[in-house]
């Protein structure tokens, strides 16, 4: 009991071999004014559970009572108690002590060494390599009362280390694992742990492999697990709604080529590549740039070459390797007066907006891949679009144009199924890239589904063989707008000029 710290801040009050503390603690017990919870633990939270408590100090608590214990196996990967309520430690004999909500598995072994980490007063916890050979013994007992992990878990821990560091990263692990084996005389799960690098890096045969992360990268398209969940979570969403067939009107080359111009402008506007109308008309209708404005001039032909053409428009891949293919061709087009930004090249250096850091460049072709499976599994064309263009926007495979070929591949899925295609206008621009942040922050996959809905019925309205008159009803709904003091309007048919 520390004596500077008033009583009812301290929710963890340890017996004391001290006769005056001791006197004190049964003095506190016996007025009701603390309670015991376990051996040696009374607490002055009479209020919630004794599993509660122990759980929020279990590691105060365990560094405690048994100081220099080691925290590890499992448990030094996970830090925290299993499914079950297991934590596993090494200590100086073998053991197991049941606390209210925790059973501790104690295994007779060799206390910290140099690299294991002190995690509170008393309490040390294995280092990785330690972690990971330890993780590599024998476990008679299954599933989350084993003081291991799973084979497929611990290949990922090593993919994480790959991710993060680099191949020098997981041989740096090794290195240091192979020496900590003999202090430790571990030699026989460093052997195993050395195979399975070895498979990781495609130096040896990967037969070995479970994890499906792991096998990704042994077959040399290594991808980034916490996309591909999202990607589920927008998949089952999607499985799970009805959506309704908005056909395309603008069924004429004049009308689709009409449409398209406005989806080239729009598209490149929301990116900060800026014309008036008149300018991007003028450059659309001569096919040449504006003096000093070569490279954005040169973004909006190259978008509106892809999305008036009908026939490029209706292609969508049918194979992961297919959809590489056409993502590469589509961005070289799009951005062929930006040499600086590798068109047509996935990116070689990774990119970010504001605190979102998007795919691992090593992990794009991969990535695309594994999401690519979810693709191929929807049905309708508004929820392969609406799929397509997340998968684009959130891997961001290229240094530039993301945006933008991620809204043609979107589009190309609604012109080959002869839906109306969307055009997300510059007034629309923070709804649309708030609704992408959501599902990429929150996992909120109804705001980006409804955001996308509004803007196909927006882009319903917006259909004629007339530019003007597809110009008018853009400006009555305030499609042109900037600034949040504007909303998006849906301009019935009665209300067109």
């Amino acid at each position: 009991m520390d004596k500077n710290i008033p009583l009812h801040l301290q929710e963890i009050i340890f017996s004391s071999s001290d006769p005056g503390t001791s006197r004190a603690i049964s003095k506190l017990e016996k007025d009701g004014k603390i309670r015991k919870i376990a051996a040696r633990v009374f607490t002055p939270n009479l209020d919630e559970d004794p599993a509660v408590i122990v759980r929020r100090n279990v590691f105060k608590i365990i560094g405690k009572l048994y100081p220099g214990i080691v925290l590890s196996h499992r448990s030094a990967l996970e830090y925290k108690p299993t499914s079950s309520g297991d934590l596993f430690l090494t200590y100086t004999h073998d053991r197991k002590i049941k606390l209210p909500g925790v059973t501790l598995n104690f295994f007779k072994g060799q206390g910290p060494v140099l690299g294991d980490i002190l995690f509170s007063d008393g309490l040390y916890v294995s280092q990785q390599e330690r972690a990971l050979l330890e993780n590599f013994q024998e476990s008679r007992k299954p599933g989350p009362q084993s003081k291991t992990l799973t084979l497929p878990e611990i290949e990922e821990k090593m993919d994480q280390v790959v991710r993060v560091k680099g191949e020098d990263g997981l041989n740096m692990l090794r290195d240091t694992a192979r020496q900590l084996s003999e202090e430790l005389s571990m030699q026989k799960e460093f052997n195993k742990l050395n195979r399975l690098i070895s498979v990781i890096l495609t130096t040896k045969p990967s037969d070995i492999l479970t994890s499906p992360v792991a096998i990704a990268r042994a077959f040399g398209h290594p991808y980034d697990p916490q996309r591909i969940v999202l990607f589920e979570k927008l998949f089952v969403e999607l499985q799970q709604r009805e959506f309704a067939d908005v056909p395309e009107n603008n069924m004429t080359l004049k009308s689709f080529r009409n449409f398209a111009f406005f989806e080239a402008y729009f598209s490149n506007f929301i990116e900060g590549t800026k014309f008036s109308i008149e300018e991007a008309k003028q450059i659309i209708e001569t096919g040449k740039p504006l003096p000093a404005r070569d490279e954005d001039s040169h973004d909006v032909l190259g978008t509106y070459q892809i999305v008036s053409n009908r026939t490029e428009m209706a292609i969508t891949p049918e194979s992961p390797e297919q959809l590489l293919q056409i993502l590469q061709y589509r961005h070289k087009i799009m951005l062929s007066a930006r040499p600086s930004k590798n068109p047509g090249e996935f990116k070689d250096k990774n990119n970010r907006a504001g605190d979102t850091e998007f795919v691992d460049h090593s992990l794009v072709r991969g990535t695309l891949i594994q999401g690519f499976d979810f693709y191929r599994g929807l049905q309708h064309p508004f929820s392969k679009a609406a799929y397509m263009m997340f998968m684009i926007s959130e891997v961001h495979p290229f240094l530039d144009g993301n945006g933008r070929v991620a809204r043609v591949m979107m589009n190309a899925e609604l012109v080959k199924a002869e839906q109306t295609k969307i055009i997300i206008p510059t007034v629309f621009r923070e709804d649309y890239l708030g609704a992408l942040r959501q599902l990429t922050r929150r996992n909120q996959a109804d705001i980006y589904i409804r955001m996308l809905q509004r803007a196909l019925l927006f882009s319903a309205t917006i259909t004629g063989e007339s530019m003007e008159v597809m110009q008018q009803v853009l400006i009555q709904s305030n499609a042109f707008k900037e600034g949040n003091e504007h909303i998006l309007q849906i301009v019935t048919p009665e209300r067109k000029p």
